[in-house]
């Protein structure tokens, strides 16, 4: 495969790469990282991108089995969670700081989740995958994908209303 030809396949999708190993990963420097070695393994794999049906869940899943490598790795026992893809377009400052405390609210509700429940949280909600392509990419029944999603959604949503009724985290 062509370079211009690897290039049209794989750069539609490169955000999402990143935007997954940014939520399990550190920081940004450490997606970067991630996203540029997951798309040198890919550009080192092209030549057999035709015996995968879908390029774009198969490189999610091996961005998300890279990270989680990291994360186990011993050099990466300060990483945590974080997310930043939330914007809020201009409204009151108000309205905006009280968005911008419910993301970050959400964000650290997200980080307490099981690791397959973050995962599906994140593909289905945040980067807007069906259940089909995250159970390929995860490696679950679609069945169970719903009911993962279900109860981390759950999980949030108490965890959030508990929050806000209490005022305190």
């Amino acid at each position: 495969m062509r370079q211009s030809e690897f290039i049209n396949i794989v750069m539609p999708f490169k955000d999402k790469l990143f935007r997954m190993a940014k939520r399990l990963l550190v920081s940004t420097e450490e997606a970067e990282d991630a996203t540029q070695e997951i798309l040198m393994k890919l550009w080192t794999k092209n030549e057999s991108f035709a015996k995968y049906k879908n390029v774009e869940a198969f490189a999610m899943t091996m961005t998300k089995n890279f990270c989680l490598d990291r994360l186990k790795s011993k050099q990466a026992g300060n990483l945590k969670l974080v997310h930043s893809n939330y914007g809020e377009s201009g409204s009151g400052l108000q309205t905006q700081v009280e968005a911008k405390d419910s993301v970050n609210w959400v964000q650290k509700i997200m980080e307490e989740l099981p690791e397959q429940q973050k995962m599906v949280l994140q593909l289905r909600d945040v980067e807007e995958y069906d259940f089909d392509e995250i159970s390929e990419m995860l490696g679950m029944q679609p069945t169970a994908v719903r009911v993962t999603l279900s109860r981390a959604r759950k999980t949030v949503r108490e965890k959030l209303a508990q929050k806000h009724s209490y005022g305190i985290g």
